[in-house]
């Protein structure tokens, strides 16, 4: 074929173009052309080793080329897919997640992964504004576009504050309508600190990505309309399928 690109199951040996790179090559045109959808889950390394008569290994060089060049996402325990398009994700002043995915045509979702009551650490009872040791109501909370995970938020609230917010959560994932139960109709981000670094295990498992593979993370500050502190935020974004976008 002109384009190097072997016909379906055939590599072609010993001609100077290594076989792994003819595998990646034959997969990235099936991408081009549409046989493969964003989002759909790839034949395993096994079957892949069996298409083109080859070992994993070989199989597997041309997929970390594939997810390098950012057309494959390769999941850990879960196998490897067709990347869907980036989400454009703006950090502004008013930063609402459902907002922002509906304004790009997806589907938000919101699952509470966890809701504790925990003494407050050094760090987080200063930007409280609390003493260290007082009561913070820790929520865990993963946010989906399209069924995807997006980001993994873990948001810390004086509970003398939002004693409320545990029951209203476990009625409605949602905390901005939560808050407005509490009394807060409205509140905005007065700091945001962005950095990136590899996801632990359970982060890796519940954004659904590879440990290998960055997360973004955010530490956020949100205060009311008088400025109070209602609570910090920290998240982390799943880089492979996300974008943050800075808004003055």
């Amino acid at each position: 074929m002109t384009d190097g690109t072997p016909p379906q199951g055939q590599l072609a040996r010993r001609q100077g173009v290594a076989l792994w790179r003819q595998i990646q090559q034959a997969i990235e045109a099936e991408i081009a052309a549409g046989q493969r959808k964003a989002g759909e889950r790839l034949p395993t390394e096994a079957e892949l080793s069996a298409r083109f008569a080859v070992n994993r290994h070989t199989v597997r060089r041309a997929m970390e080329e594939l997810e390098a060049r950012g057309l494959v996402r390769i999941e850990q325990g879960r196998g490897s897919f067709v990347a869907e398009d980036v989400v454009d994700y703006r950090l502004g002043p008013r930063t609402r997640f459902s907002e922002n995915i509906r304004r790009q045509n997806r589907d938000p979702e919101g699952r509470i992964v966890r809701i504790a009551e925990i003494p407050a650490e050094t760090a987080i009872a200063e930007a409280l504004r609390i003493r260290r040791g007082r009561p913070v109501i820790l929520v865990e909370r993963l946010a989906l576009a399209d069924g995807r995970p997006v980001v993994l938020g873990t948001h810390h609230f004086p509970a003398a504050r939002f004693a409320q917010l545990p029951a209203l959560l476990t009625e409605n994932p949602s905390i901005t309508a939560a808050l407005a139960a509490c009394g807060v109709p409205d509140y905005r981000r007065q700091v945001t600190r962005i950095t990136a670094r590899l996801p632990t295990p359970e982060e890796a498992e519940l954004l659904q990505q590879a440990r290998t593979r960055p997360v973004l993370v955010t530490e956020a500050l949100n205060v009311d309309p008088a400025g109070m502190v209602v609570d910090v935020t920290i998240g982390r974004y799943a880089a492979g399928r996300v974008q943050l976008v800075v808004e003055s």
